[in-house]
């Protein structure tokens, strides 16, 4: 049996060359305010992997996207076991575009900080005379740039964006700043509305993409999970406040309530942070947990 390493490793995922194609591999481990805490959320990975399955599928009508299969008898040997099943995607290998794209679709964390200061949300001006949690009048996409383990991802404009990628695709950064733009307000739109008949409210959200062999765009990585989302129960819902949440903010919050944390969660903030994933995944998606 042919032996496989990680070719790469953030500060989830582990991914895979296994020739034509990827495989990536969504741990246990969790992340806050960019840091690996030292400690792991059992079946967290689990979540990840088979709620952004769900989505792919869901979105696959608006852009393509790279999964091919979770199913690991669609892998190579090597990942046929326990340690793989149920978190690990085959998926096309791409050439990522090293932009986050965040759709806002309420005001809230550090979007929140910044509108209170500034009147603006990612250096962009919003409507004046908005609360904590209040939804936009639209959502609205606020880009920043993708960072390397240990560095902070930075927010940039619209026309920041264009640039950036400009820089590194000549010729084609106004064309992918405005496809991955519309394509993650579409994402967001009609996935914001899918769940809030299931009984969540997405607060906000980032989704990342890639250019396949052909030079067309691809949705990439994880998608709407409760990594990379802030998930609201909607019959809790209430302006002018922070939220109730099925997402990490639990544990964003603890560590920001408990300065002396040294980077790792107790036991019981790491329990009801498993039990939140996984009862908003049970909500979205109707399926159990593989």
């Amino acid at each position: 049996m042919q032996e496989y390493a990680p070719v790469k490793q953030g500060k989830v995922r582990e991914i895979y060359d296994v020739g034509d194609n990827l495989v990536i591999v969504a741990t246990d481990r969790i992340s806050c305010f960019d840091v690996i805490l030292d400690n792991e959320i059992t079946n967290k990975g689990k979540v990840l992997t088979q709620m952004s399955e769900f989505w792919f599928d869901f979105t696959k009508d608006i852009v393509p996207n790279h999964m091919i299969s979770t199913d690991t008898s669609d892998m190579p040997e090597f990942f046929r076991n326990e340690k793989f099943e149920g978190r690990s995607m085959l998926v096309k290998k791409l050439s990522m575009l090293p932009v986050e794209c965040i759709v806002r679709g309420y005001i809230t964390g550090t979007a929140w900080k910044e509108y209170v200061k500034s009147q603006t949300v990612c250096k962009t001006p919003v409507v004046p005379g908005l609360v904590e949690s209040q939804k936009f009048p639209e959502a609205i996409f606020t880009p920043s740039t993708k960072a390397e383990i240990g560095d902070h991802d930075e927010n940039v404009s619209y026309d920041e964006c264009i640039d950036y990628l400009e820089t590194r695709f000549p010729g084609k950064g106004r064309e992918y700043a405005s496809k991955i733009r519309d394509y993650s307000l579409a994402i967001y739109n009609k996935c914001a509305d899918y769940a809030r008949g299931r009984g969540i409210i997405i607060a906000d959200t980032k989704f990342e993409f890639g250019l396949d062999e052909d030079g067309n765009i691809v949705l990439a990585d994880e998608v709407l999970t409760p990594d990379s989302s802030r998930f609201w129960p909607a019959d809790k819902y209430e302006s002018g406040r922070s939220q109730e949440s099925f997402d990490k903010q639990y544990a964003r919050d603890w560590l920001t309530n408990n300065k002396d944390h040294s980077w790792r969660l107790p036991e019981d903030v790491t329990k009801v942070t498993i039990d939140k994933y996984i009862s908003g995944f049970k909500m979205l998606t109707g399926r159990e947990l593989r």
